[in-house]
C-alpha cells in the first residue's frame, strides 16, 4: 500500500505565487516526496499566466479559480476561495480515484482540508507554519479571534499535526490546549544545490548593483513587519557604521516600509540603506552569497527559513535568540545570537562578525555544513513519509476505515 501513497496538500500559495514561507516549503517537500515515489497533488490558487494543471517534477499541480466571487474583505475572500477549492478538490479526488490522505498546510485552507477529510473519510494532517496569537503577540480583534478559532478547529480535526521547531511544538500545544502526542516536529529544509548552481554567476560585477566594493553588505531579507524585528536593525544601523563602513540591503515588503525609510531619511542615512523591494530567487541567491553577513532580527519566529538560506549560501548569520531560530543557530558554531529586540545586541554581533573575517569564515564553513547534514528536503520528506504511514497504520484500525 505504502509506495502506491496518495497525497492531496492544500495550500494557498504555492509557486509561482509566493507570499510567505507556506510557498517553498510545500514545493520542495511535494517534489521530494514525489521522487521518494508518493504521488502528490496539489491544490492551490490561481496566479495569473500559471496552467490551471501542470506538472512540476512529478507533482501534479491544480490551480483553482479563488476570485470566482467577489468579496468585500479577506476573510471574505478566504471563505469563498475554501468553497471553491473543496469543490474543485473533491472533483479531482474522484477523478483519481480517491487519496489515502489529506494535508492542509495553516489556516487559510482549513475549511477546504476539514470539509475534504469528511466527505472522504480519511485522515488529515495539519502543518502549522505560525499563528495568529504569535504573530500578533495576543488577539485583538474579532478579526484575529476568528483566525485563531480557524486554526484551532484545524487542529482540533487533524490526526496529526505537523510543526517545523520545538518552539513551535510547546506554542501550538498552548495556544491550542492540545495532546502532547498529537504533535510532530519536522523542521524546514533548504535545498543547498540550488545555491551551488548559480555559482558560475560574475559575483563581483553583480554585488556592485548593491554596494560600493569597500563598503561590507549586511542584509536583511524578510517581511517589513513588526514581528520580523526590521525595526531594530534600523535602530542599530548608527552604532554599526560607527565600527564598520557597511550598506545595508533590505529586501522585502510590508507595512512599515514608508515609515522605516522616513527614520533612516531622519538619520541622514539614505546613501547607506538600499530597500529593493521583492526580488526574484536567483538575485536573490546570489545577493546572499554575496552578504558579508545576514541579519535575521525577528521577535517571532516559528522557525527561520531565511537564516537556513544564508547557511546555505555561506553568508554568515546574525540571529535573535528566540523561537526556531534559537534552535537553527548554536551560537559561536554555526552563527551569532544575541538578544531579541534589542539594537545594542544586534550591532555588537554585527560587528563582531564583520570586523573579524578568520571568525566569520569559521561560521560560514560550520554552519554549511550543519544545513547539509540536517535540514536537506530528502530526510524531511522521510519524516513526513513516516508521519503518514504511522497515521494510515492508525487509521486502518479505525471505525473510520
Amino acid at each position: 500500500m505504502f509506495n502506491e501513497l496518495k497525497i492531496m496538500m492544500l495550500t494557498w500559495e504555492f509557486p509561482p505565487r509566493i507570499i510567505g514561507g507556506i510557498s517553498p516549503h510545500v514545493y520542495y517537500l511535494s517534489k521530494s516526496l514525489a521522487k521518494d515515489g508518493a504521488k502528490v497533488y496539489i491544490v492551490t490558487c490561481d496566479f495569473p499566466g500559471a496552467p490551471e494543471h501542470e506538472n512540476v517534477d512529478g507533482v501534479e499541480v491544480y490551480r483553482i479559480d479563488s476570485y470566482k466571487n467577489p468579496s468585500p474583505d479577506f476573510a471574505s475572500w478566504v471563505y469563498l476561495m475554501n468553497m471553491n477549492m473543496q469543490k474543485e478538490a473533491a472533483a479531482i479526488v474522484n477523478r483519481i480515484g480517491g487519496v489515502d490522505i489529506f494535508h492542509a498546510h495553516d489556516w487559510l485552507v482549513a475549511t477546504a482540508g476539514i470539509g475534504l477529510k469528511h466527505v472522504f473519510r480519511k485522515p488529515l494532517i495539519a502543518t502549522i507554519h505560525s499563528t495568529e496569537i504569535g504573530r500578533r503577540n495576543g488577539l485583538h480583534s474579532d478579526y484575529e479571534k476568528m483566525i485563531h478559532e480557524t486554526e484551532a478547529w484545524l487542529t482540533y480535526e487533524a490526526w496529526r499535526v505537523i510543526c517545523c521547531s520545538n518552539y513551535m511544538i510547546s506554542h501550538v500545544k498552548w495556544a491550542f490546549g492540545l495532546p502532547e502526542d498529537k504533535l510532530i516536529m519536522i523542521p524546514n529544509g533548504v535545498d543547498a544545490k540550488e545555491y551551488e548552481k548559480d555559482s558560475d554567476a560574475d559575483l563581483s560585477s553583480f554585488r556592485m548593483k548593491f554596494a560600493l566594493p569597500e563598503e561590507k553588505i549586511v542584509l536583511f531579507v524578510g517581511r517589513l513587519v513588526y514581528e520580523k524585528g526590521i525595526h531594530v536593525l534600523v535602530n542599530a544601523m548608527p552604532k554599526i557604521l560607527e565600527k564598520v563602513n557597511a550598506k545595508f540591503v533590505i529586501v522585502g515588503s510590508g507595512y512599515m516600509k514608508e515609515s522605516l525609510a522616513e527614520i533612516v531619511r531622519n538619520m541622514g542615512l539614505t546613501h547607506k540603506v538600499l530597500f529593493t523591494g521583492f526580488l526574484d530567487d536567483e538575485t536573490l541567491r546570489n545577493l546572499q552569497k554575496c552578504a558579508d553577513v545576514s541579519v535575521v532580527p525577528s521577535l517571532f519566529e516559528p522557525f527561520g527559513i531565511v537564516a537556513l538560506e544564508a547557511m546555505a549560501a555561506k553568508s554568515p548569520v546574525v540571529v535573535s535568540d528566540s523561537g526556531g531560530l534559537s534552535e537553527i543557530v548554536e551560537h559561536d558554531v554555526t552563527g551569532v545570537k544575541v538578544y531579541p529586540n534589542n539594537s545594542d545586541s544586534l550591532a555588537w554581533g554585527v560587528t563582531r562578525v564583520l570586523l573579524d573575517e578568520k571568525y566569520a569564515n569559521w561560521l560560514r564553513e560550520t554552519a554549511y555544513k550543519k544545513v547539509k547534514e540536517n535540514f536537506s528536503w530528502e530526510k524531511i520528506s522521510n519524516q513526513t513519509k513516516n508521519v503518514y504511514k504511522n497515521v494510515l497504520n492508525e487509521y486502518s484500525k479505525s471505525f473510520w476505515a
